[in-house]
């Protein structure tokens, strides 16, 4: 594979379109991304600062946990994985109404969750567990379609998340034990750290490559073929075999990680805040397959410390670095942050920082948190300012009424 995602360069912009709902449903980051970056200041603010609303089946942690993993992180994951497929195969997973029949399922969960009462419960249930089928059936279609072998692995981890919320949700409905619930909880996250290895390791090194050309990194393609064999026995020895099993499974992951982030030269990316923010997202998830280690020893009774390095420290990141450059390409725009870019990357890494404050403090943890809470609404509110107004109208580069075809990409 010669490139992960693919971006056309944007040529001389034209003047601003209006809004369109053919351009908004033309491609799944448009409306996944912007539906995801609204429900991560949604849901953060009602955990935090009115958990007093929160009246569904799901309540509590339970619902936090749950809201920010299968509703935030999935939806961005999807519309990511949506998007990149039709540069990997030159066919459009979903566009147009079936694309807003799945954007329709995702809300349909979210207000569930939120509603009281069993039937809101299992409406939210089954629109949650279609979301995630629906996406991972039209991805899959278009990867057997073209044969791209090498990444039916994120169908198979797709799916295992799916899978997972399902037994999470079932553990709900029964109020199984708190450490059940959390057990299907945590292996949903390491899957989605699956994946993310996965996208990173690829995207990153040719993203660097591209924005500053005299940058000479590698895939470490066979090294990331060990690193993604050891994430996924680990996952499968973490849900089905004695826990401490897992452990140097995750820890040698996570050493491969970060040995990736120092091989991938991080003191050159120092000024170019697209990558950096990546580069801190991988190093993210390395830090909390480390968290997931230590936790499955029993050296921290604590699975707040593996969930926020990964989830913020790690998916955070990730996703508010991919949300930008890739929204940036796909909708004809340079590829280089503004202020308001930088301030939202600023932002979410001042959110895991007091985030993990509040974990270690042993007194008064709710300011911390709060402050926590506050940076992360604001990373996304800024996220949404600056780029609403392109997720909702055709490319910059496009004529009006001359689609952008989609073209195979090499992989």
């Amino acid at each position: 594979m010669t490139s992960l995602l693919k971006i056309q360069e944007p040529s001389t912009p034209e003047p601003p379109q209006r809004p369109s709902l053919v351009a908004f449903l033309e491609l799944g980051f448009r409306p996944l991304y912007l539906c995801g970056a609204l429900w991560a200041m949604v849901a953060v603010s009602l955990w935090v600062f009115a958990p007093s609303l929160l009246q569904g089946m799901v309540a509590g942690v339970f619902w936090h946990a749950h809201e920010m993993f299968w509703g935030f992180i999935a939806a961005i994951t999807v519309g990511f994985l949506l998007t990149a497929t039709s540069n990997w195969t030159g066919m459009n997973p979903l566009q147009g109404p079936a694309l807003g029949a799945l954007v329709l399922l995702w809300a349909t969960a979210r207000l569930g969750f939120l509603w009281p009462g069993a039937v809101a419960f299992a409406v939210a249930s089954t629109a949650d567990l279609l979301f995630i089928a629906m996406a991972a059936l039209a991805i899959g279609r278009c990867l057997l379609a073209r044969q791209s072998r090498h990444n039916y692995l994120l169908v198979l981890m797709l799916l295992g998340m799916g899978s997972a919320n399902a037994a999470y949700l079932y553990a709900c409905w029964h109020q199984l034990d708190y450490s059940v619930v959390m057990h299907y909880f945590f292996t949903g996250m390491l899957c989605m750290a699956a994946i993310a290895l996965l996208i990173a390791r690829r995207v990153i090194p040719f993203f660097a490559t591209r924005a500053l050309p005299q940058l000479n990194v590698s895939r470490h393609t066979r090294s990331g073929q060990w690193q993604a064999g050891l994430a996924a026995c680990g996952i499968l020895v973490w849900q089905f075999g004695p826990g401490p099993w897992a452990a140097p499974l995750f820890a040698a992951a996570g050493l491969l990680t970060l040995w990736h982030v120092m091989a991938w030269k991080p003191w050159a990316v120092l000024r170019t805040p697209l990558l950096w923010i990546l580069y801190l997202g991988y190093a993210g998830l390395g830090l909390g397959l480390w968290a997931a280690a230590a936790y499955a020893l029993g050296w921290t009774a604590r699975m707040s410390w593996p969930v926020h390095l990964l989830g913020m420290a790690g998916f955070g990141a990730l996703i508010v670095g991919m949300i930008t450059r890739t929204a940036l390409g796909h909708t004809g725009r340079a590829l280089v942050a503004d202020r308001s870019m930088v301030c939202s990357y600023g932002l979410v890494f001042c959110a895991v920082v007091l985030r993990l404050v509040a974990l270690g403090a042993s007194t008064h943890p709710v300011p911390w948190l709060h402050a926590s809470a506050t940076c992360w609404v604001l990373a996304f509110a800024v996220y949404l300012w600056r780029f609403l107004p392109m997720l909702v109208r055709p490319r910059a580069d496009q004529r009006p009424g001359k689609p952008v075809p989609l073209q195979r990409r090499p992989h």
